[in-house]
């Protein structure tokens, strides 16, 4: 018999129904062991050597596959085929090794690209050896990523309270953040005016005519400034003759798009379904694993990690056939079509993102998914299909319009165009941008000196917009330009910046919290060199050529070290007050932004002489007074602390009176933040302003919606008791018999009706949802590999959270709970125990009391009864990774 390891059980299962009764497939589950999060698992002084740790979930499943393997014939590796699939079959022979499973054993490494019997079948029959340079390539990117995150990080402690973290390239991603958010607040918006003239040909057919030239001078989109010039032009406009100088068409392509790489798969799922880089993964990794599709288990769609864009001949030829008979031959090129990557070493060169089989059509796979899978399932066999079609053929017209008036002369433009053969298009459309709808507005008939009669002519005032900030789509596709990081990562450091807080997501766009602009200016100031996009590109660069068996891991970390760590003992001296000096000059924007009156931003509102700056404390940074501890004046870093504190100046609004009890309702400010308060004295009632409701933006009717909270919406039609809506610490939420169950807007709370309140209880139950004071376990994790005791995956009256003791730590929104591993929990547990949670305790054994100190015990206290107590086990916090 022979042994064969995959990562999934899911995989495991379907792929020992393909090999037959002769083979026996194990499931890793992912990595099975890590470095641990702790300070001394990577030793530049001892030549780069790694300190590897058994996952403790891993242990029993290990010793299950090393005694399948000491019974076995020959070992198979047949992870996944990229740079973490290999190094997962490197750690599992590596720890068979160790066990002395092997022996004499034949070892062979498979890969496949898609979970089918003949790609199984024919990777069986064409094994390789261990790929040496691609786990080296692994073992440097992984030693990089805690050189950094653990000797970085623990700078940011010191130097900076109330930092989290710092990554390789989670610290470069929240920097290009940070920098949109800064191009943001410096834009000064510009006026400017269109002149737009409505004409209608000899045959009455109406078009618009945009402004080009006015008196032998060009304008373009900003050159019309003032409302006076507008106006000059239009009048001008008004009196004039028209016609047609010019009409020429051109024919052009549009060429179809590339398959998908997991990058283009991540921007379009996000663009088109709405999805975040991290559910798109999890979906696409339910499709590779495959669907029961008439009693046998089939991958769906080839490997999604990937920066490739060709795919296998055997599947251009299939395509080539279906868009045949699908569509006509009409629609099928001469030839196929071949891409190329624009990556280097584009993921070891594995194919794109396709269907196993095209002939599997997206309306006939609903039934056998669920409605994300078969939603993004759509996307990809759209795109495969497009990508080998026809390029759509357009016709683009430019229409030269020239005025004239006593003299003056004015020239005009139209841009249309029509798509005389759709091609691709029939099949798939990328979103358009703003020049796309422009261009794409379909012209009348039109002939050169044809007079053209005026109907309109409007000058309209127009402001210029900053630059929008990134969303997840956006952000990947400016990371994969710069070379920073690898897109099968993009998802995770999308999730650690949110999860540490440093930015959060608001209708899909990324915005930088104080904390990470604080973090990304001190790494700017600090360790300017390795928050720069060349550096970390060229990185990259270096750990592909690794790959590629070009350069020696350990000649590339001893480099990085060298420089890395000298920069780091340039700050050992750097005294907190150097750090805020520095960090207040570079933060000027953001803490104190010029004033509308022209007076100094730095000076103390409260007491009026002294100045303001940026201070730290237990929590972090905040803005404090000169004049501490006379002057109590704080307020929190950033445009909402900012706004706040106005408000507090300005002191309470008085939005009207409750038409109950006539009491005078008023928008407050307070230590916690702006509030709505109804009344004084012992019936006062008080309501928080919800989380991205600015003080600006409450009015009467807001406010009495918030004072009237929690809203009765009905009585639940089987147990007959109250449903309430409401706000808590954690968002909105209706609340049934001690049961909360979270909404997803705020504004939910004010307009659910009873029948889809009943629907989201019920759907917490079914998730095995626990009333107030209880929660579930959802899946049990193993013992901490460092501090010992359980960890869990639990699900509460707030979500999801991992649980070791008596710590807790929420999850990121976007994670599956199913899918947290044991390292992915540890490094949560300590991050919520280093933000100032009870912090995990190491298991030891009890000490024994010195001889006076045991008979001390036994005497009683002077003033109390009760025997003194030993003193607790000092608690000890792992240090936290970074990306």
């Amino acid at each position: 018999m022979d042994v064969v390891i995959v990562e999934s059980p899911a995989k495991a299962k379907t792929i020992n129904k393909y090999l037959g009764p002769n083979y026996k497939v194990f499931a890793s589950y992912g990595h099975v062991r890590d470095l641990p999060p702790k300070d001394g698992s990577v030793l530049p002084d001892e030549d780069f050597s790694m300190i590897w740790a058994i996952d403790s979930k891993a242990k029993s499943r290990l010793s299950e596959i090393t005694k399948a393997v000491k019974a076995s014939d020959k070992l198979i590796l047949a992870t996944d085929p990229d740079r973490e699939g290999e190094a997962i079959s490197w750690h599992v022979l590596q720890v068979l090794h160790d066990k002395k499973a092997i022996g004499d054993k034949p070892v062979e490494r498979v890969v496949f690209n898609a979970i089918t019997k003949k790609s199984i079948l024919d990777a069986m029959e064409n094994p390789r050896e261990i790929d040496v340079p691609l786990v080296d390539a692994y073992l440097a990117r992984r030693a990089l990523d805690y050189l950094v995150g653990f000797t970085l990080s623990p700078v940011l402690w010191r130097k900076l309270p109330g930092a989290r973290s710092a990554g390789r390239v989670q610290s470069v991603a929240l920097r290009l953040i940070c920098q949109r958010e800064n191009e943001i607040e410096r834009f000064k918006p510009q006026e400017y005016w269109t002149i737009v003239a409505g004409l209608s040909n000899t045959a009455k057919a109406e078009f618009e005519v945009r402004l080009t030239m006015f008196e032998g001078e060009k304008l373009g989109r900003l050159d019309v400034k003032t409302e006076e010039q507008a106006k000059t032009i239009r009048s001008m406009l008004l009196g004039a003759d028209f016609k047609v100088a010019v009409v020429e068409a051109k024919p052009t392509k549009r060429n179809p798009y590339a398959p998908f790489t997991t990058s283009t798969l991540q921007q379009e799922a996000s663009s088109k379904l709405g999805y975040s880089a991290s559910r798109t993964m999890q979906i696409a990794q339910r499709l590779y694993e495959g669907a029961d599709i008439g009693g046998e288990t089939v991958g769906l769609i080839t490997y999604m990690r990937t920066d490739g864009v060709q795919i296998a001949p055997e599947a251009i030829e299939q395509t080539r056939n279906l868009i045949n008979s699908e569509f006509g031959a009409i629609y099928l090129p001469d030839k196929a079509r071949h891409y190329t990557a624009k990556a280097k070493n584009a993921q070891e060169a594995h194919e794109a993102i396709r269907p196993t089989d095209l002939s599997r059509l997206p309306k006939d796979m609903t039934k056998y998914l669920n409605q994300e899978q078969a939603k993004l399932y759509e996307l990809i066999w759209k795109r495969t299909v497009a990508s080998q079609m026809a390029s759509a053929k357009i016709e683009r017209t430019t229409v030269d319009v020239e005025a004239k008036n006593s003299g003056k002369v004015a020239m005009l433009r139209a841009n249309g165009s029509v798509i005389k053969f759709d091609g691709f298009l029939k099949l798939y459309q990328a979103p358009k941008t703003e020049g796309d709808k422009e261009d794409d507005k379909r012209l009348p008939p039109i002939a050169e000196n044809e007079a053209l009669e005026r109907q309109s002519v409007d000058a309209t005032q127009h402001h210029t917009e900053p630059p929008a900030r990134y969303s997840e789509a956006s952000l990947i596709k400016k990371m994969e330009e710069l070379g920073i990081g690898r897109p099968s990562t993009y998802a995770s450091t999308l999730g650690t910046l949110e999860a540490r807080d440093y930015v959060t997501i608001d209708k899909r766009r990324l915005i930088p919290q104080a904390k990470g602009r604080l973090v990304t200016s001190f790494l700017e100031s600090f360790f300017e060199r390795y928050v720069e996009y060349d550096f970390t590109a060229e990185l990259e660069k270096k750990l592909d050529q690794i790959s590629a068996g070009e350069l020696a891991w350990k000649d590339v970390l001893r480099e990085f070290w060298t420089q890395f760590s000298a920069a780091v003992d340039e700050t050992k001296d750097l005294r907190v007050t150097e750090v805020l000096d520095t960090l207040n000059e570079a933060l000027g924007p953001l803490a104190f932004p010029e004033k509308e009156d022209g007076t100094d931003p730095r000076i103390c509102p409260t007491c009026g002489g002294g100045q303001l700056s940026l201070k730290v404390g237990k929590f972090g940074a905040f803005i404090g007074c000169s004049n501490y501890p006379e002057c109590k004046f704080t307020r929190q870093l950033g445009v909402d602390g900012l706004q706040e504190s106005q408000a507090a100046e300005e002191g309470p609004k008085v939005l009207g009176r409750d038409p109950e009890t006539d009491e005078e309702i008023s928008l407050r400010t307070g230590r916690f933040g702006p509030y709505v308060q109804r009344g004084e004295g012992k019936e006062i009632k008080r309501a928080s302003l919800p989380k991205g409701w600015a003080p600006d933006t409450i009015d009467y009717e807001k406010a009495l919606q918030l004072i009237a909270l929690p809203r009765l919406v009905g009585l639940h039609p089987e147990s007959g008791k109250e449903i309430k809506a409401g706000i808590g610490r954690y968002g909105p939420f209706v609340l049934h018999e001690g049961m909360y169950a979270n909404l997803e807007a705020v504004e939910d709370v004010f307009t659910i009706g009873l029948n889809h309140a009943v629907t989201v209880i019920a759907e917490k139950i079914a998730k095995g949802g626990a009333r107030r004071g209880g929660a579930t376990s959802l899946k049990d994790l193993g013992e901490h590999p460092e501090l010992g005791g359980p960890i869990a995956v639990m699900d509460g009256r707030y979500g999801p959270y991992v649980k070791h003791g008596k710590v807790n730590a929420t999850l990121p929104k976007d994670k599956d709970p199913q899918e947290v591993t044991i390292a992915e929990a540890v490094e949560l547990i300590a991050a919520r125990a280093a933000k100032g949670g009870k912090k995990p305790r190491k298991k030891a054994a009890a000490k024994k009391k010195p001889a006076a100190k045991k008979a001390a015990a036994k005497k009683p206290a002077a003033k109390k009864k009760t025997p003194a107590k030993k003193p607790a086990a000092k608690k000890k916090t792992p240090a936290k990774s970074a990306d």
